[in-house]
C-alpha cells in the first residue's frame, strides 16, 4: 500500500500525517505547542525545542509499525513560496523528512506551511479538482490574513498571487489579544468561540479596507473600550468576531471584483470558527476544512507528496 507522510512544525503546532493512496484513509497526530498562561506565543528558539521534544512521541502514536511501503515524503520548509521566506522552526520538520528519506530511500517534497493549509482545506472539502483552474484562498490564522489568488503550476503545484493582506495585526492575533484580556488561554479562538455563541448582540461593523486589504488594529481597541465600559464578556467576544468576519467579507467581495466569478476556499485556524464560517458559506457559497484540517495540519504536506509523486 503506497502510503505517503506529511510533516508539519508551525509556531503553534507539531503535526504530522500519513495519507494511504489505496484506502483513501488520512491519519493525523498533531500537538499544540506549549504556551504560558497569559503569554502570546512562543519565541522561536523555544518553538524549536519543543517541536524537537514532540516530534518522536506524534510519529509513534501515528505509525505503531515500521513504514515499509513509504513511497514519499512532503514537508512545509517556509512560511510561504515567496523569497525571504523563513522560520526556524520549520527546519525541524525539514530535518526529520531528510533523515527519514535517507533510511527509507523515500523521495522529499518540499513546500511551504500556506501550501499545505490550502491543500488540507481542498482535500477536507473534496475539492481537490480546483487546483485545476484558477480560484481564491484565504489563509487566516495567527500569522496571516491572507487572500491568494491560486494558479495550477508545474514547478511549485500552485502559482500564489496575494492580492489582499492585512495591513497590521493579523485576524489571529486580535483574536488571541482580546480572548487574553479577558483571561483565555493562548490560543483563544475556540473559547473566544465559545463566549460569543452565549451574546445575542447584534453589531454593525464597517471594516477598513485599503485596496484589497484590511486593518485590525481598531478591533482590538475597541474590544479593550468595550470591556473598560463594562460590557459583558460574550458580546466582546461576539464583537471580536463580527468585525474579523466584516474585515474577510469585504476582502472577498473586492478580490471577487478583481477576478471575476471563481471559486473561493478558505483556510487556516480562524476559518475553523463555526459563527465566522456560517456566513461565509451563505454569502459566497465557499468552500471550508472540517476544523481538524482548518487548524495548523501535515494533511496537506502527504497530500502535496502524492500529489508530487503520482500518487492521486
Amino acid at each position: 500500500m503506497p502510503e505517503f507522510l506529511g510533516l508539519d512544525t508551525s509556531n503553534y503546532t507539531t503535526s504530522c500525517a500519513v495519507w494511504d493512496s489505496t484506502s483513501h484513509i488520512m491519519q493525523q497526530e498533531k500537538q499544540l505547542l506549549p504556551v504560558k498562561a497569559g503569554e502570546a506565543g512562543l519565541r522561536q528558539s523555544d518553538a524549536v525545542f519543543h517541536h524537537t521534544k514532540q516530534l518522536p512521541g506524534l510519529m509513534e502514536q501515528l505509525l505503531p509499525k515500521s513504514l515499509t511501503d513509504l513511497r514519499a515524503i512532503g514537508v512545509s520548509v517556509r512560511p510561504r513560496n515567496t523569497e525571504g521566506s523563513y522560520m526556524p522552526c520549520f527546519l525541524c520538520g525539514q530535518t526529520l523528512a531528510r533523515s527519514i528519506g535517507a533510511v527509507t530511500g523515500a523521495k522529499v517534497y518540499e513546500t511551504s506551511h500556506q501550501i499545505g493549509h490550502i491543500l488540507a482545506a481542498l482535500y477536507s472539502a473534496e475539492q481537490l479538482v480546483l487546483l485545476r483552474k484558477p480560484f481564491l484562498a484565504f489563509h487566516v490564522s495567527g500569522g496571516t490574513t491572507d487572500c491568494l489568488l491560486c494558479e495550477p503550476d508545474a514547478d511549485s503545484l500552485l502559482k500564489i498571487t496575494q492580492l489582499g493582506t492585512s495591513l497590521d495585526l493579523k485576524a489571529g492575533q486580535a483574536v488571541d489579544r482580546v480572548g487574553l484580556m479577558m483571561g483565555l488561554q493562548f490560543p483563544c479562538g475556540k473559547a473566544l468561540e465559545e463566549l460569543a455563541v452565549q451574546s445575542d448582540r447584534k453589531w454593525k461593523i464597517r471594516p477598513v479596507i485599503k485596496d484589497g486589504s484590511c486593518c485590525l488594529s481598531g478591533l482590538q481597541n475597541q474590544c479593550e473600550k468595550l470591556l473598560r465600559d463594562g460590557t459583558a464578556q460574550p458580546d466582546v467576544a461576539s464583537y471580536c468576531l463580527k468585525a474579523v468576519e466584516a474585515a474577510v467579507s469585504a476582502m472577498t467581495e473586492d478580490a471577487l471584483r478583481k477576478t471575476g466569478d471563481i471559486p473561493v476556499v478558505y483556510a487556516g485556524g480562524v476559518m475553523s470558527n463555526k459563527l465566522i464560517r456560517s456566513v461565509l458559506e451563505e454569502r459566497f457559497g465557499a468552500y471550508f476544512a472540517e476544523p481538524a484540517f482548518s487548524c495548523d495540519n501535515a494533511a496537506g504536506t502527504a497530500i502535496y507528496a502524492a500529489i508530487r509523486d503520482g500518487g492521486m
